[in-house]
């Protein structure tokens, strides 16, 4: 097709097509206008102003024949579907790259979505056929059934151009109330018996998993043991029945240690599916008992000595306190941030897998010279160490950290804190040692430094790779 003959004109085989009662029609058109304009040259013309008059009028004549001209050139090229058995232009023209097959299924997007049903016949049904109007797959589903509905959970994956607000709006168009959405990711491809029980092994194996095993399987939650009797002393919480207490977005369970686990989300309630599930990872905890894994890192300092790294628990209280007689007020000091004869008292609590994880330095006498702890505070994650005053600034505290940041990088947090004092040098040395963003905050003397976590596991020292601490 030549660029000057518009594709209108031209039949499906190329060759153009003359419609001759259109040219009939237009020569009628052309001569009808010159007899009108002849008799208002003739009625005008004799007057005072007949020359301004005709001026006028060709100038008029001329704009609404340059008018026609461009509104032929946009809009008049497209005939009758009749005329002519061609389709409309929307669907002959070239598709762009975006709008090429496929082109969508490169930019999906997964989403995890709840939303409230009545609980009758048709209501899902009305559900999926929003979803499928909109090119939403349903990867997977659950239904909660609730006293005064359903809760439908699904798995979606949707065109990247479609927004959270347009799918939320067709599910509610279609009868969804309370509808909760955010995106997902190739981990939600799991299905939920295996990922539970996928959980459930990890909980078996460590006692501090526990409290991460429950956030994968609830979402962000905030998750908080307390204890049955506090370091401070005074009263412990409420004790709760065996089988628990379930709130709207709380629920409450009979700790595995004594005293009462919450587990809060105050974005979303908690069904009585999840909760049936915290419970049994819970109750398969509290069966099992204490357990950690018991691998060890044999590490070369650069001066040339040989440490242990390892995991440790309530079982290696002894050595612990008998680390911090070794220690000078100074360093508690800056470890605890407090009375320096409270130091002990805190000891059964971070060294307890219930509250997070924590690795100790210790000599080939089996003498422990560093403790560092991995803490889970609510959906927060914060780290500390301690290191006896004969082996500061020889790189345990170093070797400690490292470690400590890879843990929670396995766990999937997106970032670890440390509450120390300004004047400590050496933590701030070891934080800055990571290699990760750091963010600072400091108040009245108190410094907190906040490490965003890479992806990637943190590097610690060089040489073989030493086995997994758990």
């Amino acid at each position: 097709m030549t660029p000057d003959m518009p594709d209108v004109t031209r039949a499906r085989h190329g060759r153009p097509v003359h419609h001759w009662r259109r040219d009939v029609v237009e020569l009628a058109a052309l001569f009808t206008a010159v007899a009108v304009a002849d008799a208002v040259a003739n009625l005008i013309g004799h007057g005072p102003d007949g020359p301004a008059l005709l001026v006028i009028s060709a100038i008029v004549l001329a704009a609404t024949a340059g008018f026609h001209v461009w509104w032929s050139r946009h809009h008049g090229h497209a005939p009758p579907v009749s005329d002519t058995g061609a389709r409309p232009a929307a669907e002959t023209r070239p598709a762009g790259p975006s709008e090429q097959p496929g082109a969508d299924e490169i930019t999906n997007v997964l989403w995890r979505m709840r939303t409230t049903v009545k609980d009758e016949p048709g209501s899902l049904a009305a559900l999926c056929t929003a979803l499928a109007e909109g090119r939403v797959d349903i990867l997977s589903l659950q239904t909660h059934p609730l006293a005064d509905g359903t809760v439908d959970e699904f798995l979606l994956r949707a065109p990247g151009a479609l927004a959270a607000a347009e799918i939320t709006r067709a599910v509610a168009l279609a009868g969804g109330t309370d509808t909760w959405i955010e995106r997902a990711d190739a981990h939600d491809l799991v299905d939920a018996p295996t990922r539970v029980l996928g959980l459930a092994a990890r909980t078996a194996l460590d006692t501090a998993e526990l409290p991460l095993a429950l956030r994968q399987l609830l979402g962000r939650c905030t998750i908080r043991t307390l204890p049955g009797t506090p370091a401070g002393g005074g009263r412990g919480p409420e004790p709760v029945p065996v089988e628990g207490v379930l709130e709207d977005t709380v629920m409450r369970l009979p700790a595995p240690e004594g005293g009462v686990l919450t587990v809060e989300r105050p974005y979303l309630p908690f069904t009585p599916t999840e909760f049936a599930r915290a419970r049994a990872l819970v109750e398969l905890d509290t069966r099992l008992g204490p357990r950690i894994p018991r691998g060890h890192d044999v590490l070369t300092l650069p001066e040339g000595d040989h440490i242990t790294v390892r995991r440790v628990d309530t079982g290696d209280l002894a050595a612990a306190r008998a680390m911090h007689d070794r220690c000078s007020p100074h360093t508690l000091g800056l470890r605890y941030h407090g009375p320096v004869g409270d130091a002990d008292r805190y000891l059964n609590h971070l060294l307890s897998p219930r509250f997070g994880r924590t690795l100790a330095a210790q000599t080939a006498s089996g003498r422990i010279v560093g403790l560092g702890h991995l803490l889970w505070d609510g959906d927060e994650t914060e780290v500390a160490l301690l290191v006896e005053d004969d082996w500061q600034r020889r790189g345990v505290g170093g070797e400690l950290l490292g470690r400590l940041v890879a843990l929670a990088a396995e766990a999937s947090c997106d970032s670890v804190y440390a509450v120390t004092k300004a004047s400590n040098t050496g933590m701030v040395a070891a934080m800055r040692g990571l290699g990760l963003p750091l963010d600072y905050q400091v108040e009245e003397g108190t410094l907190v430094i906040t490490a965003r976590l890479d992806p990637t596991p943190v590097a610690t020292a060089p040489g073989p790779q030493p086995p997994r601490l758990g």
